[in-house]
């Protein structure tokens, strides 16, 4: 169990944030799954919202802005400098605050953020940063899969992150990241024999070490009923596919 107990003389939003194993019922095992949520801003529920701790800024990227058909009139100018994963300086067009509502369905809480808008390719559509999580006084949790935050009246907003949609563009980023390295080095790979001369064949070779005096011994034939039999032609099928 985890718990963040903050005192907040004559704040509104103090609450107890408590993560308890009844939060894990629901949850897909996982070793290291990002929290995904949505919101909602503009009218529009926005998926793919990653909140993401280690970001000192919350970002939307341009091509959400276009898809929420906001006008560049409404950006501000920003001045500071972003950097991106590898220290690289990310392109801001600018800066806006947008009324963005956090909902469990039971219970939502409704906040200006200001988010900056960056020309930059990402698989998500917003990054959900430290100034954000501070100001709605939230909390997420990777083990439990969920974000909780306090509304107004002390209860607790519980928002649940979207596994699969994380599984999926965790998987669409990690094919990006593996196609790029491969294109990269495609001289370090060997597509056939010919491509590897100087190397003795009794490296790259598998033996099977067997006994031409021994008489081979065929194995008992296994029967399975019609519920394995279908499983077990669902596996091969899949070993056959070309995917």
């Amino acid at each position: 169990m985890s718990t963040v107990a903050e005192e907040f003389p004559d704040d509104p939003w103090e609450s107890d944030l408590v993560f308890t194993r009844a939060d894990l019922r629901d949850v897909v095992p996982h070793n290291n799954d990002l929290v995904v949520i949505s919101v909602v801003t503009t009218g529009r529920r926005v998926h793919r919202v990653l909140v993401d701790q280690e970001s000192s800024a919350d970002v939307m990227f341009w091509s959400t802005f276009n898809k929420l058909q906001l006008s560049p009139d409404l950006l501000r100018t920003y001045t500071g400098c972003l950097y991106g994963f590898a220290d690289n300086p990310v392109e801001v067009r600018g800066y806006l605050e947008l009324r963005t509502t956090f909902t469990d369905g039971a219970a939502s809480r409704t906040e200006n953020i200001r988010y900056l808008v960056v020309n930059a390719n990402s698989a998500y559509n917003i990054l959900l940063g430290r100034p954000a999580l501070n100001r709605l006084r939230a909390v997420s949790s990777t083990s439990h899969m969920k974000m909780k935050l306090p509304d107004l009246s002390g209860k607790v907003i519980m928002v649940k992150s979207d596994q699969e949609e994380a599984r999926r563009l965790l998987s669409q980023e990690e094919q990006e990241e593996v196609a790029a390295v491969i294109s990269r080095h495609l001289d370090a790979f060997a597509w056939t024999a010919a491509d590897m001369p100087g190397i003795d064949p009794d490296f790259l070779c598998h033996h099977l070490t067997m006994d031409a005096k021994v008489r081979p011994v065929r194995q008992r034939r296994r029967k399975f009923n019609e519920e394995r039999c279908l499983v077990v032609k669902e596996e091969t099928q899949k070993m056959l596919s070309p995917e």
